[in-house]
């Protein structure tokens, strides 16, 4: 919360009797251990100090502080995309989102409001962000100026409503090259493993850019028509790894058998072989971890999924309703 007499015309003579009596009265409380006493309006003269001649100078009055500003409403039905407790990869960003649009006149009394505390310090600002599924003004994302220290404790307040506490884990980024069609996956800075992988056709590409993990299933039900694509494909994937709102996953396909390393044949989704090789990747992946495709054509949008990382700082910090000075840098809690 921010914190935005009269005259004394009695005669010389009085005064001076008065001046005595304050001065035996001082020494009779100083003999007995008492520090409390009245003012002449009956008010505490704790907050008054020793004048010349043993008179009183009144104190200053004190300061008031200025109404607290109330939170904005939206706060008190915002979701979080982290649930506590949990282990992130380094890519994952904080997303808020809210039933309705919060007005642009709001937007920056909520930035102030959702407070990221970090052990070790990160420096870090919120963006509002345009989710593919949402309306404008309906999600606000957190990310640092580069992914996440494996390690990094972090404490999100949503203003007085909810508090969640979670870790980044080990770093994990799987680099997609469609024209070799292969995928290095390096953790903590080292290449671990290379993958013959199948990506999306001529005409239904797979996004490039870079793409967070928002969630992974060991079977997903897949249906082309519900991305225009007619009777295209139509069953369940197995060890699929969710990438973008739009669909894009990272799964097992049986045409990786056969086009895994050698062409991209799929419908715009990452496609791994069915003999444990799909599996094995399954199981390395956690929610948060880093999966970036090169030689691709378009990249893909901030708000497809967690997008965030295809903007440069300077462009996340335009999304910022306070231009990223709200709601960040305090040390995390318990």
């Amino acid at each position: 919360m921010s914190t935005h007499d009269s005259t004394d015309r009695r005669p010389r003579r009085a005064r001076t009797a008065l001046g005595a009596l304050a001065a035996a009265c001082a020494l009779v409380l100083s003999a007995t251990g008492c520090a409390a006493g009245t003012s002449s309006s009956g008010t505490s003269a704790a907050g008054t100090e020793p004048a010349a001649g043993g008179s009183h100078r009144p104190t200053a009055a004190p300061r008031r502080s200025a109404p607290a500003v109330p939170e904005p409403a939206a706060l008190a039905r915002a979701r979080v995309n982290i649930g506590e407790g949990a282990t992130v990869g380094v890519g994952m960003p904080i997303s808020v989102t809210f039933p309705s649009p919060v007005p642009r006149s709001q937007r920056a009394a909520v930035e102030r409001r959702l407070s990221v505390g970090t052990e070790p310090a990160v420096t870090g600002a919120w963006s509002w962000v345009k989710d593919r599924n949402l309306f404008d003004g309906q999600r606000v994302d957190y990310r640092p100026p580069a992914h996440w220290k494996p390690g990094t404790r972090v404490t999100l307040r949503v203003g007085s409503h909810a508090v969640r506490h979670f870790t980044i884990g080990r770093s994990l980024t799987a680099t997609v090259d469609v024209r070799r069609h292969t995928m290095t996956v390096a953790e903590d800075g080292r290449p671990t493993a290379r993958i013959p992988v199948t990506a999306g056709r001529p005409g239904l590409d797979t996004w490039n850019g870079t793409m967070v993990v928002m969630d992974k299933q060991p079977k997903v039900y897949m249906d082309s028509r519900t991305v225009g694509l007619g009777d295209a494909y139509q069953g369940y994937y197995a060890w699929a790894v969710h990438l973008t709102a739009s669909g894009t996953y990272l799964h097992q396909n049986p045409k990786a058998n056969t086009y895994a390393g050698r062409a991209n044949v799929t419908h715009g989704c990452v496609g791994l072989a069915t003999d444990g090789t799909a599996e094995r990747f399954y199981r390395r992946i956690i929610p948060g971890d880093v999966i970036r495709v090169t030689g691709s054509k378009d990249t893909v949008e901030a708000g497809n999924g967690y997008g965030a990382w295809n903007l440069t700082w300077d462009a996340w910090l335009a999304g910022s309703a306070t231009r990223g000075k709200g709601g960040s840098g305090s040390p995390a809690q318990p």
